[in-house]
Parts: structure tokens; sequence; C-alpha cells
């Protein structure tokens, strides 16, 4: 079966990077700096575990600066159509604008015909609010014209993202407005991850992607368990979060989750609904297909 990886950001460089251009962050994780710029050859080498992968940047102010978002400062969706379009058979893309921008509506459908097939909004990063009149115009355009929308949700470093604007239960408010729209919520919700199951078990059309949570072994077990325990398993979908992590970085720390319960009574994740989520059927729920594809 085909693993998709749902989660990671273009390449920041085309070509091998400059040493003068090398940046680190090091809030993304707690056992090492993030190199958040790199090229097209160290994206393909270090995601070989993915079948297919899913890019895009995000349309924030000051992308690659004192935030440590990976992206491309000048070029988010030029950056993201180029790369998607270098391998169309393993890559698609995704479009990032501010629904804000009172051109929103027009740059997206510009990048949808330039053949990205989704959207990425952060809202506590693009500070704007996910239930507002203008956010909730993008949407619509969204529903009509089949584009998922990928929303970064849960706890970011970054002081001036606010978290009231990623809270899972903000997602419950958008697809009961937009209930033919695809939403992943990214991270499963990290630390809301119960949160995060009750609303995607309920919305037919709304899933979350386990990025970076395998990073923090309690957050994983008990975002994992949640999903088990209401049965919304089914409903995720792999993704790394490159380059805060891999694709194989992501499957390790998946199957890894039952590790810290060695000595306990506690109920285990079954093995059967790990594999199920690191080769879930991503593109088919989010109504994609691969145009480069025979």
């Amino acid at each position: 079966m085909m693993i998709v990886d749902v989660h990671t950001h273009t390449p920041t460089h085309r070509d091998m990077v400059p040493e003068s251009e090398r940046t680190e962050f090091a809030a993304w994780r707690t056992d090492r700096p993030v190199v958040t710029t790199n090229s097209w050859a160290e994206y393909d080498t270090t995601m070989a575990d993915a079948d297919v992968t899913i890019a895009f940047n995000i349309d924030v102010e000051d992308p690659a600066g004192s935030t440590g978002i990976p992206s491309s400062p000048d070029r988010i969706n030029e950056a993201t159509a180029e790369f998607v379009a270098a391998d169309p058979t393993r890559r698609l893309g995704f479009l990032s604008v501010n629904p804000t921008r009172p051109d929103a509506i027009e740059e997206a459908e510009r990048w949808r015909q330039a053949g990205l097939v989704g959207v990425k909004l952060g809202a506590n990063y693009q500070v704007f609010d996910p239930l507002s009149d203008k956010a909730f115009e993008f949407y619509s355009y969204c529903e009509r014209n089949g584009l998922p929308i990928l929303f970064h949700q849960g706890a970011s470093p970054i002081r001036h993202a606010p978290l009231r604007y990623t809270y899972p239960l903000v997602t419950d408010e958008v697809a009961l407005a937009f209930p033919e729209l695809r939403i992943v919520m990214a991270h499963m919700g990290h630390p809301w991850g119960r949160e995060t199951v009750v609303t995607m078990r309920k919305h037919p059309h709304v899933y979350a992607d386990v990025s970076s949570i395998y990073l923090r072994p309690w957050v994983c077990y008990e975002s994992l368990l949640s999903a088990v325990e209401w049965g919304a398993t089914s409903k995720l979908l792999l993704g790394s979060d490159f380059p805060i992590a891999t694709t194989g970085e992501a499957i390790a720390g998946l199957r890894r989750v039952n590790e810290i319960l060695q000595g306990t009574a506690l109920p285990r994740i079954p093995t059967e609904l790990i594999e199920q989520i690191i080769h879930a059927d991503a593109l088919g729920m989010l109504g994609l297909t691969l145009p480069g594809a025979s």
C-alpha cells in the first residue's frame, strides 16, 4: 500500500543551500535544533520513506525569520508550484494565503489554476480569526472548488501566535458551517488530542494528521488512545512536518508508541491500527489524485 505524508514544508532552496544562508531554529524540538533551510535533493533523500508527499509553504509576514517557520520568504506559492511540478507522480502542493487579504480568493484561484490542489492555513501564525466573516468567505470558496484545508492546530512556541485560534473546537464550528469542506487538523491538535478526536469523529470530512506528536511520547500515546477509545483511528493521516522530522521518523515514532508502557497495565495501541495510519488512503479521503500518475 502507498505511504502518503500529508504534512511537509516546501524546501527553501532548489539547489544546495549556501553555508551563509543556513538557518536553525531551536524551539521546534526538544532534542535538537531544526535546520530550517533545505534543498530539493535534501528533501528527496530524507523523505524517501514516503511514496507521495503533500508540500506547502505558509503565507506569514516573516516566514523564515523570527518565527522559524520553514518557508520561502518571497515566493510562498511559486516555490511550491515549481517543486511539485518537478515530480508530479510523487508530490502534491497546497497553496497558502491569508484570508483577510482583499485579493485572497483571487490569489487562491490563481494558484488553483496553476495546479495546487489544497490550502494550508495557520490562523495563529497568520493572525486572523478563523471564525471571522472573511475566513468564512474563503472556506466557502474552498468548499465549492474541492480544495481541502490543512489547518495548523494546537501548540506553537511562537509568542505572538494566539493559541485560541488553534483550539480544535474551533474546527468544529468551521465544519458545522461547511459540511462538505475537507479539513485536516494538523498535529492532532497537540496537546488537545481528545478535543481533536471528538471533533473529527462527528464530521465525515474532518481528519487529523499525526505530524510531530511522536516527538513527545506521552502526547503521542494519549492522543492515539483517545482515537482508539472513540473509534476514530480510521480518520488519522500520516504526517512528518518536514524539516522538523521525516517520514521515516514519523513511522518509527508511531511504531514505538507502546514502549513507554512497559511494566504498566495501561492499554496498548493495537499494532494493526498503527499500520492503518501509516498506510492510510489520504488522497482518497481528501478527494485528491496525482495528476502525473498513470
